[in-house]
């Protein structure tokens, strides 16, 4: 088996790079060849505690590889790619994408052009309490997104929308599948200098309609997503790995008399009202998208997070950050900016 493991380098041995190696010695499709970041005494502990080498450079992790796992921050995800995809490496990405717009689509045209696989880390896509609910997920008309987390420095680098809010634009664009016609948006900088709390408000085509809130600045952790379709309610809470499905039914003849049932009135019948918990898997997301990108790279399948995929939600991300920067200039001296919605603070 070892001789087909995807040989992949790691670069950035920060909290989540660490997490990325830890993840990928755990895939048994996967060599890891070794790591680099810049801090020479983060990769000592790093090296020390998995014993995979510390490489002195970026070059050194791509000339290494056949693949590179991108986990650096933000600002430097378009030059390590590029210079990866440049090398001829398959590479994975962590969200976002890229810092600008201009560098996500530079990254589109080259990683189209070389014909390489590059997967994007919208780990969430993994998560196995949303994987449980997508054979439910039919048409959704109204998604309502909770994405808190307690107050961290690491990742105040960028916006909340580039730091949190994009995981659930990703999944609102891979469920909705319609397009955008309408964003309204409104965002607070509390604790660093960009927006710490957003609220974002999505219209689509099709009629669909998402509302979704992050904050960096709880006092709990929060990942919950809710999407109502016609007769049925979808819960995920990806936090704590739990999905439940709400449906209504129509009921023909008399009812169960145990059954909870509704009387639409006016002719339109009665409804019985079924709860659905599926059994959600004891996976890692992490672990589970490294074993896709190395099946992608290996031509089983295509990238389940393509990296167009991931263009597409830095787009609205920055969609919604031109209407959040509209709404600010619209606030003059004096006037009320509201307060975050309840429990955020």
């Amino acid at each position: 088996m070892s001789e087909n493991r995807l040989r992949i380098g790691i670069l950035g041995a920060g909290h989540l790079g660490r997490i990325h190696l830890q993840q990928a010695l755990e895939v048994d499709t996967l060599q890891v060849v070794g790591f680099h970041d810049p801090d020479r005494e983060r990769c000592a502990v790093v090296q020390a505690e998995f014993g995979i080498p510390a490489l002195g450079s970026v070059e050194a992790v791509i000339e290494a590889a056949e693949a590179v796992d991108v986990v650096t921050p933000t600002l430097s995800h378009h030059a390590c790619a590029m210079q990866a995809l440049a090398r001829g490496r398959h590479v994975f990405i962590e969200k976002p994408l890229a810092n600008t717009l201009e560098e996500g689509r530079a990254l589109v045209r080259t990683a189209e052009a070389s014909g390489l696989c590059v997967q994007v880390g919208h780990v969430e896509r993994f998560n196995p309490a949303f994987q449980a609910a997508v054979p439910s997920l039919r048409d959704p008309l109204f998604i309502e997104g909770h994405r808190l987390a307690q107050f961290n420095p690491r990742g105040t680098d960028v916006p909340v929308i580039l730091d949190l809010m994009v995981h659930d634009l990703d999944l609102v664009l891979g469920t909705v599948r319609a397009p955008v016609t309408a964003v309204h948006a409104s965002g607070v900088a509390v604790v660093s200098d960009s927006p710490d709390i957003a609220n974002a408000r999505i219209e689509f085509a099709n009629g669909c309609v998402a509302n979704l809130t992050a904050s960096r600045i709880s006092l709990k952790n929060m990942r919950k997503m809710r999407f109502f379709q016609r007769d049925a309610y979808i819960s995920v809470d990806m936090l704590a790995k739990e999905t439940e499905i709400v449906r209504m039914e129509a009921v023909a003849g008399e009812p169960d008399p145990f059954a909870i049932t509704l009387d639409l009135g006016g002719g339109r019948g009665r409804r019985a009202i079924q709860f659905e918990k599926p059994e959600v898997p004891a996976t890692n997301a992490i672990r589970e998208e490294l074993r896709s990108f190395a099946a992608a790279v290996r031509g089983v399948h295509p990238p389940r997070v393509s990296v167009q995929d991931g263009l597409e939600a830095l787009e609205l991300a920055h969609r919604i950050l031109e209407r959040m920067a509209e709404n600010l200039r619209h606030v003059g001296p004096g006037l009320h900016i509201p307060a975050p919605p309840s429990g955020t603070l």
